[in-house]
């Protein structure tokens, strides 16, 4: 099979310019911008749900089962200084924000006790009650999360006479999404974290190689997970089929869809260092809320329409080489 070459082909989607029309897009639809402000605000403001009293509780008999089983002194006090860095300042409403679909927040698990108003209200979870907070917090981010990136797939992508993604099927999908995406996380990621414990107590030389082998190799998984929803959130495909279409577009267009990424990545990150410099008892906290909400949606808009515009034109492509395929 000889095939012709084809010239004037149409160039493909920037990433400069979907990020443009991503930005673009927020600015004119600012309502976009309400779920990450109202949850970015309320893990702020709101109430924080510790589990530090849950743990403080079996604190003493954990150390004794550990000095019973030979564990020493020194390790003991070195896991009780890392607890007390962590868990007391652990806040599980934290848990609202999903991945890898779910609204967009700016503040992590670890948030300070203070705001403008003074010290929050604390909530403790129980033993009882614990796993039944996390399915519940779980459970209304995912809801969250599909009612998300719904809204801004469709002002970003949808004609007007397209037929918009039912509710029941964004919620549907993206918890479908959500599971398949932890397992997979887990079947590769503790692999992985087991080999490379090892390695690096064999040569901390060839560790370093590992991780720069698996982070070159990974553009080839992290891509095509990135774009895994969008296929469900604006060709309405169903979670299998989304996964598929996504490792058929990253084929053919891994260096400027890794860019894309990268470009997201950077500025989420970035921007996002920006928004965290003022103190959480300073309202000028807000203006980085505001700052965070609009950029995150935007750059989500813009996730949208480069996937929509790039599949668009791996289809113009594929129609203009097709006729110039010449069997012999």
């Amino acid at each position: 099979m000889e095939v012709t070459k084809v010239e004037n082909l149409p160039p493909p989607p920037g990433v400069i310019s979907s990020i443009k029309a991503g930005f673009d897009t927020i600015a004119t639809h600012i309502t976009a911008i309400l779920l990450p402000l109202l949850l970015n605000l309320f893990l702020w403001l709101g109430p924080r749900l510790r589990m530090n009293a849950l743990f403080d509780s079996i604190k003493g008999d954990a150390v004794q089962i550990w000095k019973a089983g030979g564990v020493s002194a020194e390790d003991i006090q070195k896991v009780l200084t890392l607890y007390n860095d962590t868990i007391p300042n652990v806040n599980l409403f934290w848990l609202l924000r999903t991945v890898p679909i779910g609204i967009s927040s700016l503040f992590f698990p670890q948030v300070a006790s203070s705001t403008p108003f003074g010290n929050p209200a604390t909530l403790q979870v129980s033993a009882l009650n614990l796993f039944g907070w996390m399915f519940l917090l779980t459970l209304i981010g995912w809801v969250g999360g599909g009612l998300y990136f719904r809204s801004v797939a469709w002002i970003s992508t949808a004609n007007k006479d397209d037929q918009r993604l039912s509710i029941s099927r964004a919620i549907t999908q993206t918890m479908l999404i959500s599971i398949f995406w932890g397992i997979l996380l887990m079947a590769v990621g503790v692999p992985f974290f087991l080999i490379f414990a090892l390695v690096i107590q064999l040569s901390p030389i060839i560790a370093n190689l590992l991780v720069i082998v698996i982070s070159l190799v990974s553009m080839w998984v992290i891509v095509p997970l990135f774009f895994w929803p969008h296929g469900v959130f604006i060709r309405k495909q169903n979670v299998i089929t989304s996964i598929i279409s996504s490792f058929q577009m990253t084929r053919f267009t891994l260096p400027t869809s890794s860019m894309f990424v990268l470009a997201a990545f950077l500025l989420t990150f970035g921007l996002n260092y920006l928004w965290s410099i003022p103190p959480e008892d300073s309202w000028m906290t807000f203006i980085g809320i505001l700052g965070h909400s609009f950029v995150a949606t935007a750059l989500l808009a813009s996730s949208f329409i480069y996937y929509r515009d790039m599949n668009i034109w791996l289809q113009t492509v594929i129609e203009k080489l097709r006729p110039n395929a010449v069997i012999k």
